[in-house]
């Protein structure tokens, strides 16, 4: 049995197809983890999601902020954007099913010694802790009001965690943590205005797993969400401060990587070359 995370395919349904191939892949005796945005922004969302669903309990995905996205189109509460290529999720005859199965999607996994979120975990944060917030937002994914979560679901505000936040505010800093973060500043504080690499952060923050002192500085954490980082670092062959970025730009003509997982935190990289070429922005 062997296990592999995936960081993002945002509907890059041949890539990945072309890399379970690679690794020779067998439901029946392999796991993959997906790390969120699991669809948009490329060529074929729904073929995707529909490969995804049929994986079974071999696949188990995580949610983006793409995945929430299409959630929030599908309930009304948003507008679809010029870049978006979801509509086809949205036309299926098959689209309940779809969007049911996504809603049940976990925000945060705790596996095989490795934390995996799709954007980041903040610095005041534990393993234990993000995992406990991270069912609070999937309680609310899952329950009656699934539009009523949703349409408050979006607003850069509050930008930092409290502990004595409530309802939809507390739900709303989880929810960017988990699914948008990539700077902050040493007390927390999220920016939401960059997407560069780590080195551009804006005065003041700093990507968050370079905060001294983070709670999970000892936890093995991988992630995707942040394709620039990998581009801007060239050196996707190890660990920096016990965290791996997985997002390493497959709808923007990068590559698709799995990371198989070994013992003690070993793993291994395979990717296969993609394609899709837009410009980067997320």
């Amino acid at each position: 049995m062997s296990l592999y995370c995936i960081g993002d395919l945002q509907g890059c349904n041949d890539p990945f197809h072309r890399l379970l191939e690679k690794i020779d892949f067998s439901p029946s005796r392999d796991t993959l983890f997906l790390l969120g945005d699991l669809v948009n922004r490329g060529p074929d969302s729904l073929g995707t999601l529909r490969s995804l669903k049929a994986l079974g309990d071999a696949a188990q995905c995580l949610l983006g902020n793409h995945d929430l996205h299409l959630l929030a189109l599908s309930q009304g509460v948003r507008l679809p954007g010029r870049h978006d290529t979801v509509n086809d999720i949205l036309q299926a005859p098959d689209r309940h099913e779809l969007l049911d199965w996504l809603r049940h999607r976990p925000m945060a996994l705790h596996h095989h010694g490795w934390l995996m979120v799709h954007a980041g975990v903040l610095p005041q944060w534990s393993a234990v802790q993000t995992m406990m917030l991270a069912k609070e937002v999937e309680d609310a994914l899952r329950g009656p009001d699934l539009k009523g979560f949703l349409s408050a679901m979006y607003g850069n505000t509050p930008c930092q965690w409290q502990d004595s936040l409530e309802g939809e505010d507390r739900l709303r800093v989880i929810v960017n943590a988990l699914t948008r973060l990539r700077f902050c500043t040493p007390r927390g504080a999220m920016e939401f205005g960059s997407n560069e690499g780590a080195g551009s952060a804006p005065e003041g923050y700093l990507p968050w797993l370079e905060v001294p002192g983070r709670l999970t500085q000892d936890t093995l954490i991988m992630f995707g969400h942040w394709s620039t980082l990998v581009a801007d670092a060239r050196r996707h062959t190890g660990l920096r401060h016990h965290v791996l970025p997985l997002d390493t730009g497959c709808v923007w003509g990068g590559c698709l990587t799995a990371a198989k997982l070994g013992t003690a935190g070993a793993f291994e990289l395979i990717q296969v070359s993609c394609e899709q070429a837009q410009k980067p922005g997320k």
